[in-house]
């Protein structure tokens, strides 16, 4: 292998492009990664140019700049068993490669916010934004038609999950914590993301949705432990899951003393549908879905329903949205605007 030479040190960019520029050549993040794994994988120099469509001698000058910019020799021929990475080569492999997974979300993020403000300048197909939303009637019966919006149901967790690797423009979700911090991990980690925006859209009662006439008599959360009491639970992973976990917690409650807590619906109306045809004692629930399947409700409390963004992305994009969500909020039972 030929020696690196005395070129200028590399300048690693990993920024917008990734690169890797050594004088006047450059070399993207990806395509270094790509370099070291058809090496390390196919143990020879013809992998590199196999894996990268290039010619054998572009496969070699791709190596040697990477080894000139790093000043070390990151391949080494044994005889009888081809090219391998040397100890160097090896640990530039997984830092790189670790800085392009790092990078590959927030890219993602920042191409969908790119599509979305430049589309009507350059013309050509204007894409829809992308809501990843956990389930609410309010958000069904305003969004769901809401135009320039492409509204996917997801649990709390999931729509966050896909705002930050860039599979959605923007995420609404709640936790049944005005406190997102308290909400648990997820939430707050999007609270203190700077790349974050988050703004509250309403509020809405949460509480048990139980049989017509309340036959079983529960009056507290506690009524639900070792009474024979069928419980329908929401999905791990959603905003009411969360809370209700929260609440087993507050009040001392074992997950396994709830006779179905492992019995799992999507939606709201879907857990007040089991209720009503008999199959389960009691969910939790938005007050709403209760009232559209003539079921007793026990209030829990109040919870805001947000909605997040990347702070790249206008802070306008929703305004008309949040506008029509905040003035049916005042108008539907178990609504109201958000508060202070």
């Amino acid at each position: 292998m030929t020696q690196p030479s005395d070129e200028p040190s590399p300048i690693i960019d990993l920024g917008l492009g990734g690169t890797i520029a050594v004088g006047p050549h450059r070399i993207s993040v990806s395509e270094a990664v790509a370099v070291l794994e058809a090496i390390a994988e196919t143990g020879s120099v013809q992998g590199i140019a196999t894996g990268l469509g290039l010619s054998y001698r572009a496969a070699w000058e791709r190596l040697r700049m990477l080894e000139t910019a790093f000043g070390h020799q990151l391949v080494q021929k044994t005889r009888g068993h081809g090219s391998t990475l040397t100890p160097t080569g090896l640990l530039l492999r997984e830092a790189l490669a670790s800085a392009a997974s790092s990078l590959a979300a927030p890219m993602a993020r920042e191409g969908r916010t790119l599509r979305a403000r430049l589309g009507p300048v350059l013309g050509g197909d204007v894409h829809p934004l992308t809501v990843a939303a956990s389930h609410d009637l309010l958000i069904m019966e305003v969004g769901a038609n809401w135009p320039g919006i492409a509204l996917t149901v997801a649990g709390s967790e999931d729509a966050l999950a896909r705002l930050a690797d860039g599979r959605a423009d923007a995420a609404g979700f709640h936790c049944g914590a005005r406190d997102l911090v308290a909400g648990g991990p997820a939430f707050a980690k999007i609270a203190g993301d700077p790349g974050f925006r988050v703004r509250p859209l309403f509020e809405r009662e949460q509480g048990l949705m139980l049989g017509p006439g309340n036959p079983l008599g529960i009056h507290a959360v506690a009524d639900l432990a070792g009474r024979g009491v069928r419980y329908v639970n929401r999905q791990g992973g959603s905003g009411t899951r969360v809370w209700f976990d929260r609440l087993l917690e507050q009040h001392r409650i074992p997950a396994a003393s709830i006779q179905g807590y492992a019995t799992e619906e999507f939606t709201h109306q879907a857990v007040a549908a089991v209720i009503a045809y008999g199959a389960a004692d009691a969910g939790l629930g938005a007050r709403a879905a209760a009232d559209r399947f003539g079921l007793d409700f026990l209030s829990v409390g109040w919870e805001r329903y947000y909605l997040a963004t990347a702070v790249s992305l206008p802070e306008t994009a929703f305004d008309d949205l949040a506008r029509a969500l905040a003035e049916r909020a005042e108008r539907m039972p178990g609504y109201r605007r958000s508060g202070p």
